[in-house]
């Protein structure tokens, strides 16, 4: 059993002042695997107060030298890896395979496309070239809450603390108490990256307990968060009476829409899209919207690769897929497919209860519903889990009508050979991200969406002006 009870405040790590004891359960086994504290009160003001004190003089630093930070925290993880990845398969479930990979590679290449993005920001420049006396600088917001989720821990962590840090801000980081080993084998990556006390700091807690805390703190100016479209409300509300700004990145009920030309591996792709992670993505590309003509053989093809995708332990080595997150989970899943079935879908793989073999641990079965209708409960709600649902369209505004009859935008896929098409739909679809025929956003690309989804955009030069206020100086001398 793993213990550990301390926060890292201003530089180093101190016991809780006013805290409780939280089991951390491995998903795989139902078993708790570590044991940590959730924090109270004054554990939050304590870390708020460092950062506010470090301000400052971390704002006044040199972008070179905050440049030179983050190239030290780049360093710092990438010796950290592994460490990284067996605390996140433990806790959260991801493979040993996708840890490694996907889930801690993610947060590398966020913070080297951060420190790219930021040797090329404008930091400060004039206005434009009949007025170079009126100066446009940017600069730290100020103390910012970056409070993140459990399913992509690392990814998260790296794109709120690599923005904020480089853009001269100070900041009080909370992960999930899912998943809060591997942010705190993180700090430990920040404290070997030597940054100076108050710049980086790490309570444990809740969403009502600490969450709370920091979204409705008079010291902090901007909350960052990650997680549900609920909780992004609550924590909008809370930080409206002090006007703080807000960074959401939050649900999503992605469509894919595959067309009678997509190539032949559309379908599968979107399959193994949707079950990467045990479904537990915001960006999942859940709703697969085929054209009538392909309708019954992508239905086929769907199930088929669904059933091939093996579930089992996050502890083995492999391409498997691993349970998802807690029993909270696992029971509403549960709950969502048994709804799809009442409500007249069509199921064509998997369905309720755990896969053959495994009686313990919070696994389900990769699943897919034909004939869904976009009225459906499981068409609406964002599942959380390794659940895909296929409707059919007759014509291309059909289809946009149905992509975009949803209340999140974060994430939409075509899959078609006609280019016109794809730029087309690309501009009709209401989402923060288009993703066509399998192509990947280019390294440093925004990441964000619209509506229920949420507001802003992380990674890259985007990412850095997300942290920063706009100001603008007249009667600046020439240079």
């Amino acid at each position: 059993m793993i213990e550990r009870r301390q926060f890292y405040i201003n530089g180093a790590w101190v016991d809780p002042l006013d805290g409780r004891d939280h089991e951390v359960i491995d998903p795989s086994t139902e078993d708790p695997c570590a044991v940590i504290s959730l924090g109270g009160q004054a554990d939050t003001d304590a870390a708020v107060a460092a950062a506010k004190a470090a301000l400052p003089g971390w704002m006044a630093t040199p972008p070179e030298d905050r440049i030179a930070a983050l190239e030290r925290v780049y360093a710092a993880y990438k010796e950290r890896t592994e460490d990284l990845a067996k605390a996140i398969s433990m806790e959260m479930g991801a493979p040993l395979d996708l840890a490694r990979s996907a889930q801690i590679g993610a947060g590398l290449n966020h913070l080297k496309n951060f420190i790219n993005a930021a040797k090329a920001f404008e930091w400060e420049k004039p206005l434009n070239p009949d007025h170079p006396d009126t100066r446009i600088l940017h600069e730290a917001v100020g103390v910012c809450a970056l409070i993140t989720p459990w399913n992509w821990p690392m990814n998260q962590i790296t794109l709120k603390v690599g923005a904020a840090l480089v853009a001269g801000n100070t900041m009080v980081l909370k992960p999930s108490e899912e998943s809060p080993i591997d942010a705190m084998v993180f700090a430990e990556i920040m404290d070997a990256a030597a940054l100076p006390p108050g710049v980086f700091n790490l309570v444990n807690g809740d969403g009502a307990g600490v969450g709370s805390q920091l979204s409705s703190h008079a010291d902090v100016d901007m909350v960052s968060f990650t997680g549900s479209t609920r909780a992004g409300i609550l924590i909008s509300k809370a930080a409206a009476d002090s006007l703080k700004r807000v960074h959401l990145e939050l649900g999503g009920k992605g469509a894919n829409l595959v067309f009678a030309d997509a190539d032949e591996k559309a379908v599968k792709r979107g399959v193994l899209h949707m079950m990467n992670n045990s479904g537990q993505s915001c960006n999942a590309p859940s709703r697969m919207l085929v054209e009538a003509s392909r309708y019954d053989a992508a239905v086929e093809e769907a199930a088929a690769t669904a059933a091939k995708v093996t579930v089992g332990p996050a502890s083995e080595e492999g391409r498997h897929i691993g349970p998802v997150v807690n029993k909270t989970q696992w029971e509403k899943i549960q709950d969502l497919i048994q709804k799809g079935i009442d409500e007249g879908a069509r199921l064509v793989t998997g369905g309720t209860g755990r896969p053959d073999g495994l009686n313990k641990g919070f696994y389900v079965r990769p699943t897919v519903f034909a004939d869904v209708t976009n009225d459906m409960t499981i068409a609406r709600e964002e599942i959380f889990g390794p659940v895909l649902s296929i409707m059919k369209f007759d014509t291309e505004e059909e289809a946009v009508r149905i992509a975009n009859d949803t209340p999140y935008g974060l994430t939409n896929y075509v899959q078609s050979e006609n280019t016109e098409r794809r730029h087309r739909l690309s501009r009709q679809l209401r989402s923060g991200m288009v993703e066509t025929n399998g192509k990947s956003r280019g390294p440093g690309a925004p990441f964000g969406g619209m509506k229920a989804s949420g507001n802003g955009r992380e990674g890259g030069s985007w990412g850095i002006h997300d942290f920063v206020e706009v100001k603008a100086v007249s009667g600046w001398a020439a240079e």
